[in-house]
């Protein structure tokens, strides 16, 4: 998704101040979907945020993943779409993550999740959710990279709302997003959030921050 190849990588130049945009004046304007838009959400996209979790949580305790627990997550109702859910599954964990869910044993229908990321010597991250929020951190590095190092604020979010993640609404494992990505991972100088100059009306952009411009992260 980014580049290892320091000729490809985006602009990293400009101020590294970044501005408070209007989202964090107007939240209540910008909290994601009404709570009558959850119930909109079809069943397997239900079933999909469901296994998830369970795959994370699998995960982060080194516990096998094998079929027969991941079907009674699903539930019997919904085994005949279980190939849909889990195809969902396997790409928000590949997206959102960077972990591929593999069948390691074919025999026992048993799966493992494999760091696709390259974490290096970097740990700034390993105390508030490790490989999660790293995965959170490549996913928007991309979404910039491939806007010319330049996302538009609102283009950032309705990509993250079609993964379920909401500006104001708290996240089980990133928790308030918002705070994340335009304070904390501002702050660490993985991002830029700044007011687009001369912008009518005033709108706010994320870019490449100097710390992964240095370590080219991939």
């Amino acid at each position: 998704m980014v580049p290892s190849s320091p000729d490809a990588g985006p602009s990293c130049t400009g101020s590294d101040e970044f501005a408070q945009g209007p989202e964090e004046k107007s939240a209540g304007a910008s909290k994601a979907a009404p709570a009558t838009q959850s119930s909109l959400i079809d069943p397997l996209t239900r079933k999909t945020s469901t296994l998830v979790e369970l795959l994370l949580q699998k995960d982060t305790k080194k516990e096998p993943i094998s079929q027969h627990a991941l079907l009674k997550v699903v539930g019997k109702k919904y085994w005949q779409h279980f190939p849909e859910i889990l195809r969902r599954a396997s790409k928000h964990m590949e997206l959102v993550f960077g972990l591929d869910l593999t069948e390691v044993d074919c025999s026992r229908n048993i799966y493992a999740l494999i760091n696709k990321l390259n974490l290096g010597s970097d740990e700034a991250l390993s105390d508030e959710g490790g490989l999660p929020k790293y995965g959170f951190l490549m996913l928007l590095l991309g979404i910039i990279f491939k806007k010319s190092n330049g996302a538009p604020g609102e283009e950032v979010w309705e990509f993250l709302s079609v993964l379920g993640i909401y500006a104001g609404r708290s996240h089980w494992i990133f928790g308030e997003p918002r705070r994340l990505i335009t304070k904390d991972l501002v702050q660490k100088k993985y991002l830029k959030y700044r007011q687009v100059p001369s912008g009518d009306p005033p709108h706010y952009e994320f870019l490449w921050g100097p710390r992964a411009c240095l370590r080219q992260i991939r």
